[in-house]
This record gives C-alpha cells, structure tokens and sequence, in this order.
C-alpha cells in the first residue's frame, strides 16, 4: 500500500530523470497557462491538466517516455494516470517543477 502511495506521487524507486531526458523524453508540465508563464523547464511542453484529454493529439508516440510535472505533484500524478489509462506506455510522475528541474 505505501509502495503503490509513493508511486502515484513519484516517490518510488529512483528514476534517473536526466537520463530519460537524454534519450528523448517530452516534459509534459500540466499547470495552468499562467503558472507556465511564471517560470517552467526549459523546451517543457505545456498542457493544462484539465485540457489533456483533448490534446492528445499532440502526444503522439505512445512509446516515447514521458516525465509529468506540475507545481507540487498531485496534478501530475493525475496526469500520468490519464496517459497511462489512454495506452501511453513510459510516463513518469516528475512531480513539482521546480524540483524536477533540480534532478535535470
């Protein structure tokens, strides 16, 4: 149970983020429009949580990883979530931003 807890909030085994980076990975930062404009990963994509499902589209490798990310974690869990359920295969909960960027 606490296993399955700090997976959804990106807080299982390490994910060495930078290297998926490296291999190609799309930051998908979920916050609002606004949030993003305040600061955000650089090349970050940027598709509000409430929006994903109709942007789909513009995820378009359901292979490729994909590294969630939103100010503290809980939306990105969401959205991790959402992709999975919608057949994306690598997606990972990166959590806040901020830190995301730390780990990069």
């Amino acid at each position: 149970m606490i296993n399955t807890i700090k997976s959804l909030f990106g807080m299982g085994s390490k994910t060495d983020y930078a290297q998926l980076v490296e291999a190609g990975a799309i930051i998908l930062d979920v916050r609002s429009k606004e949030e993003f404009q305040t600061g955000h990963i650089r090349n970050s994509v940027n598709i509000p949580v409430d929006q994903l499902i109709r942007n789909l589209n513009k995820l378009k490798d359901k292979g490729k990883p994909i590294i969630t990310c939103c100010a503290s974690g809980m939306r990105s869990a969401s959205a991790k979530n959402l992709l999975k359920s919608h057949g994306y295969s690598e997606v990972y909960n990166g959590g806040g931003w901020s830190s995301l960027r730390n780990k990069l």
